[in-house]
């Protein structure tokens, strides 16, 4: 097949030359001209705008976007359909939020389009392993676009899936995502203790390694894990901040709507928030109560 993909960064990259490496062809942008020419060289089409993309696009067309979620989206769409015909298919495969893919879906439809929903995980390692596909949308634009999420896939028949109606594929990705805050924090914890108990001079990398084969708690997230750390063991120079995309604040969101507890999650969402402040009022508030009512040690 031939699919237009807008977002050529480190996912949208790997995913063109996946999708090339299945036998499709790939006609592709990006602001960024040098990924552009990167595109050409590997042996897809690199263009240097929408409306030379949808000139190259031949039949139906069909063109994915990996671009920032929130307003990029709403105008990569709005300058996209001015290109299209009726039944062409508008694919969004960042992590947008589902409220917005499911109005996005009424928008594009109610002007003649098609539009699917793909929560997309994988990371910069979806071009060897093969991206996590969770597909929201109706079923005959999924099942036209079905040869190009098996080529993305880690195998045509395992790693992805029409999960249900616009909206769906990108609730379930920001599910998703939401337990990976939660794993991560686990882990971040668990080395901690580890790294604390100097009189036993535990040797960080080693443990990681061990966990990796026979353990309950082995995961490609330890794997990773275990590779960061041999490279890095005492993690020297490195700043203790941690971002979020947006993904675990909308879980934490949704958890209390449903009335879910959702702790873990929450937690380590508000840790993330924690790392970025320097020198945080609220452990110097910490400290000033403990002084007042126990007279310990103000440092």
């Amino acid at each position: 097949m031939q699919l237009g993909l807008i977002g050529l960064g480190k996912m949208g990259g790997n995913m063109a030359e996946r999708l090339r490496l299945g036998g499709h062809q790939v006609v592709g942008f990006d602001f960024n001209a040098e990924a552009v020419a990167r595109l050409t060289v590997s042996g897809n089409v690199g263009v240097s705008s929408l409306d030379e993309l949808a000139r190259k696009l031949v039949g139906r067309k069909a063109i994915w976007m990996m671009v920032p979620q929130g307003a990029p989206v709403d105008e990569t769409i709005a300058k996209l359909v001015a290109l299209l015909n009726p039944g062409d298919i508008l694919i969004d495969g960042g992590n947008s939020n589902y409220k917005d893919s499911m109005r996005r879906y009424k928008e594009v439809k109610a002007k003649g389009f098609q539009f699917v929903d793909v929560g997309t995980s994988g990371g910069v390692w979806g071009l060897k392993e093969g991206y996590s596909l969770m597909i929201g949308g109706d079923k005959e634009p999924v099942e036209f676009l079905r040869p190009i999420f098996e080529a993305l896939a880690p195998a045509a028949d395992k790693g992805w899936g029409h999960v249900g109606s616009s909206g769906t594929g990108h609730f379930v990705k920001m599910v998703h995502n939401g337990i990976e805050y939660g794993l991560m924090q686990a882990y971040a914890e668990g080395f901690t203790i580890l790294e604390k108990k100097e009189e036993l001079d535990l040797n960080l990398p080693q443990i990681a390694e061990i966990w990796r084969h026979g353990s309950v708690v082995r995961s490609w997230l330890l794997d990773l894990t275990a590779e960061a750390l041999q490279r890095n063991p005492t993690l020297d120079g490195l700043e203790a901040y941690v971002a979020d995309s947006g993904e675990g604040r909308w879980t934490v969101f949704e958890a209390i709507d449903l009335n879910v507890s959702a702790p873990v999650i929450t937690e380590s969402l508000i840790r993330r928030i924690r790392s970025r402040e320097e020198n945080n009022f609220t452990d110097r508030m910490l400290s000033i109560m403990r002084n007042a009512f126990g007279d310990h040690e103000l440092k």
